[in-house]
């Protein structure tokens, strides 16, 4: 999580959303990693999260990333939560929650649903005040 904290800290450097994230493997192998680049891209599906799920799937020429592990700073949206769930990730482990537009526990929680034929681990609140506060720092600079 620490890295995932680092990765965060160079998006904020590019002006992107503090958001760090990255995948391992069973053995613990860092797999890929990545930090926000929506604007840097112009992209807005370039989450942290979905930019470490390309890359691993490149580099294991397989889209399904079974038995990995991610982590990443902010507790994942919709569109990542479903990407994960999609990519049959073993784990999540995130920092900060996000009660605004949080798909894996806070506004609803998509990789735990019953109804899915995929569920993750989820441990929330991993060094949340470090990646909370990133954000809550981010965000005052701008207004």
């Amino acid at each position: 999580m620490a890295r995932a904290l680092e990765l965060a800290r160079e998006a904020e450097r590019q002006d992107e959303v503090p958001v760090g994230a990255l995948l391992v493997d069973a053995e613990g192998r860092v797999l890929a990693e990545a930090c926000n680049r929506p604007i840097g891209l112009n992209d807005p599906t370039a989450h942290a999260e979905l930019l470490v799920l390309r890359e691993a799937g490149r580099r294991l020429g397989n889209y399904r990333l079974v038995g990995t592990t991610l982590y990443v700073t902010l507790e994942p949206c919709a569109m990542c939560a479903m990407a994960l769930v999609h990519a049959r990730v073993r784990r999540l482990v995130f920092g900060a929650s996000d009660p605004r537009t949080g798909a894996c526990g806070s506004l609803m929680n998509l990789v735990e649903h019953p109804a899915l034929n995929h569920r993750l681990e989820v441990t929330g609140g991993v060094l949340a005040e470090e990646s909370a506060r990133l954000l809550r720092d981010f965000f005052q600079a701008r207004r």
